[in-house]
């Protein structure tokens, strides 16, 4: 099932400038994988083995995947996953 991304500012050299591209998969791990067949370099600097990086935030629809079931959180065709770079500063 198809679900679309919104690519951060930092990542779109990778996704060939595209602000929003589409994954299939039952889960954020699948569409993970599934991105990575497309662009090359994008799930290493998403994740670390089984975790999403500490400094990225990705979001199904509305909700943190850190508080669902993280890289296993399910997704459904039409669903939209939001990666968000964490900031910080003063």
């Amino acid at each position: 099932m198809s679900v679309s991304v919104i690519v951060p500012t930092l990542l779109r050299p990778l996704t060939n400038g595209e602000k929003e591209v589409y994954a299939q998969g039952n889960s954020v791990a699948e569409a993970i994988d599934h991105l990575e067949t497309q662009f090359p370099g994008i799930k290493a600097r998403l994740v670390n083995g089984d975790q999403v990086h500490r400094f990225v935030n990705i979001y199904v629809n509305e909700d943190d995947i850190r508080f669902a079931d993280g890289l296993r959180t399910l997704v459904k065709a039409g669903d939209s996953l939001t990666v968000l770079p964490a900031v910080a500063g003063g």
